[in-house]
């Protein structure tokens, strides 16, 4: 089953996109654990967990990098969906919180998170089509695989590693492996 089929096939998740696009917002996304853990429960035999975690709600736009506008964002989502913890993020200017060179667009600003299972987002298109960004292309998040991403795997490894431990993903989605990158790049 594909990432399209998963989330097309929740009736929440595709309703969530639904209520993002309608914002029309450029380069706009829901990824991370929105996409990650209802792959993982899929994977792991499970009908979708519910989404008791932020929905991170990534965009790109140069011209509207305010952290007030997010604000503004997330209070329009807030309204139309209360039960729901959005957390909106323009990446346009996450790049100064996390000490990097500046994105060029969403798809960029993924290939910085921390894990590669992570770094996936959807969208739903004006088609009624559901779209997938994954810098780090999607064999790791279907192969039940938590590898560090870019700079996590040394200089930022500690932040991987802390993550990890914080998150419960191992005690959530017991088929998870570790990976820590070899030289090769490999688990």
């Amino acid at each position: 089953m594909s990432v399209q089929s998963i989330i097309r096939n929740d009736p929440l998740r595709w309703r969530l996109l639904g209520v993002v696009n309608a914002l029309q917002l450029p380069d706009c996304w829901i990824g991370a654990g929105f996409v990650r853990n209802a792959v993982w429960d899929h994977l792991h035999g499970r009908t979708s967990s519910p989404i008791v975690t932020d929905v991170d709600v990534i965009w790109f736009d140069a011209d509207a990098c305010s952290a007030e506008t997010d604000r503004a964002l997330e209070r329009t989502l807030q309204a139309i969906e209360p039960g729901v913890k959005w957390s909106v993020k323009n990446q346009a200017r996450m790049h100064l919180n996390n000490g990097d060179a500046a994105y060029l667009n969403v798809n960029d600003a993924m290939g910085h998170w921390p894990e590669t299972a992570t770094a996936v987002a959807v969208r739903r298109s004006e088609e009624d089509h559901c779209e997938v960004a994954a810098p780090f292309a999607l064999d790791d998040l279907f192969e039940l695989k938590i590898r560090p991403a870019g700079d996590f795997a040394a200089a930022k490894a500690t932040i991987f590693q802390q993550r990890l431990n914080d998150k419960g993903w191992l005690i959530t989605w017991p088929l998870l492996t570790v990976c820590a990158q070899d030289s090769s790049g490999c688990c």
